[in-house]
Order: C-alpha cells, then sequence, then structure tokens
C-alpha cells in the first residue's frame, strides 16, 4: 500500500535539529537528519544549505504537520519543564483541543489531541513520552481549489477521505486524506465523531486547508529554505499534481 514516507524540507543550518526533535520531542533520528516516533508515520527530513531564513506566509503551499496526542496537557507541561516557549492549550471551535511549537529554524509544529478539551483520553497514557504517546498525525498543506485535489487524492491516488471540517468564519474547510483501509466511524464525513477518530489514528494523514477565497498558492523558491515535496512510497505517482507529493527525492 501506498503511504506518506518522508516529508522534505530544505533549511539554513540542521546543528540544532536533533536536540529539538528528540531532545525536546522525542523523535527518533534515523538517516541523516531524518526524525519520526515509529515507522508506520511519516519521516521528518531536513537538508541544510537554503538561503535565508524561513518565513511562513498565510497562502503558502506548506502549513505545517502536527503531533497527535492521549493528553494534550501531559505534554504541555513536559514542554514547559523543558523551558520550551509554548501558549496553553485551547480548545479551538469544534474542530481540536490544540496548541503549537515553533522548531529551530521557524517551522510550525502543531501539537493536537485525540480527544476535545476535557475528554478522557481514547488511548492508554505513558507518561514516559511526550503526551502520553505521540505520533506525526497531520502532515498539512494548503490549496485553493479542492476539486482538484479531491480529484487526485481520491480518484488518481486512491487515498480515502476521513473527515470535512469547515470553518466558515475563517474562510476556510479542512479536508483528511490517508492510505488506508480503515473506514471512519460516520460516513457522514462532516461528523464530529470522526475529528477524534482521525486524530488517534497511529500513521501519517494527509490535512489540506481550503482557501475558500484565495486565487493562488505560493511555493518555496529554489535555493531558499521551505517545503520541497512529500515522497510517497508503495507504488508510482505523476509527477505533476497539486500538492508536492513525488515518488523520491532524488
Amino acid at each position: 500500500m501506498r503511504r506518506l514516507d518522508r516529508l522534505l524540507i530544505h533549511i539554513t543550518d540542521t546543528s540544532k535539529l536533533t536536540a529539538f526533535y528528540c531532545g525536546v520531542l522525542g523523535m527518533n533520528q534515523h538517516g541523516q537528519n531524518c526524525f519520526n516516533y515509529n515507522d508506520s508515520e511519516m519521516s521528518l527530513c531536513f537538508k541544510a544549505g537554503a538561503l535565508g531564513k524561513y518565513e511562513a506566509g498565510a497562502n503558502d503551499l506548506y502549513w505545517k504537520i502536527a503531533i497527535s496526542v492521549p493528553d494534550l496537557d501531559l505534554a504541555y507541561q513536559q514542554l514547559i519543564d523543558q523551558g520550551v516557549d509554548i501558549s496553553p492549550p485551547r480548545q479551538f471551535r469544534d474542530v481540536g483541543y490544540l496548541t503549537s511549537v515553533t522548531d529551530p529554524e521557524g517551522f510550525n509544529i502543531e501539537l493536537i489531541q485525540h480527544g476535545f478539551e476535557g475528554d478522557s483520553p481514547l488511548l492508554p497514557v505513558n507518561p514516559e513520552l511526550l503526551g502520553g504517546g505521540p505520533c506525526v498525525n497531520l502532515l498539512t498543506l494548503r490549496y485553493h481549489n479542492i476539486d482538484q485535489v479531491n480529484r487526485y487524492c481520491i480518484d488518481e491516488l486512491g487515498m480515502r477521505p476521513l473527515s470535512v471540517q469547515p470553518v466558515e468564519p475563517y474562510g476556510f474547510t479542512l479536508y483528511f486524506y490517508a492510505f488506508t483501509e480503515e473506514q471512519p466511524p460516520d460516513n457522514d464525513l462532516t461528523a464530529i465523531a470522526n475529528r477524534s477518530w482521525t486524530y488517534s489514528r497511529p500513521y501519517t494523514v494527509l490535512e489540506v486547508q481550503h482557501l475558500h477565497e484565495a486565487t493562488e498558492i505560493s511555493h518555496a523558491k529554489e535555493g531558499t529554505s521551505g517545503y520541497r515535496g512529500t515522497v510517497i512510497s508503495g507504488g508510482p505517482i505523476k509527477a505533476n499534481n497539486p500538492l508536492g507529493l513525488i515518488e523520491n527525492d532524488e
């Protein structure tokens, strides 16, 4: 089966990555500057040599990754104890209970709880691990034409849609896709029940933020810091696609 295998990010300097991703977030390092928690999820792979510090834009193709945990309050306290600059978790509408941190190169990392604020943990909590048991659960990209994304992800790649989350006051809708045989608990993809279920998957899910009013999406310029693509393993894919999905990083 195909899977989201590696996120490719170009940065200026890799010297602080291990201390942050392994020492602070508790990931494992494998290969050269690649990090994740286990083999069922996507690896974060960084390459040094880019010119200029990363600066995020509201219409950038790449937005963030999200680490899901059974107990976000535990994760927050663990990071505070390490001196990490992090805001208290908050319940964002009916989307999720979340907060975020920034890595040494300026990339946003969301921390999201499986359940909503006040919910009992959906999975066992190991207090020795970040948030009781972390997973690189979401890769979040942005796009302005969701019909094009649906045709590519569902029809071309065979991904399964897991959840659709309208956030109308903010001008976007969130769409979630995965390479999986699992069925979400409710056939209505907008159902609240599908949200916590999606965040508790032990693999990486593709989240696409559909920007309702955007007419174009920004891509990182050659030679600068930023997103360079996501490697899909398990079968050939068309190179010309809206989300920067590729077969390899050669």
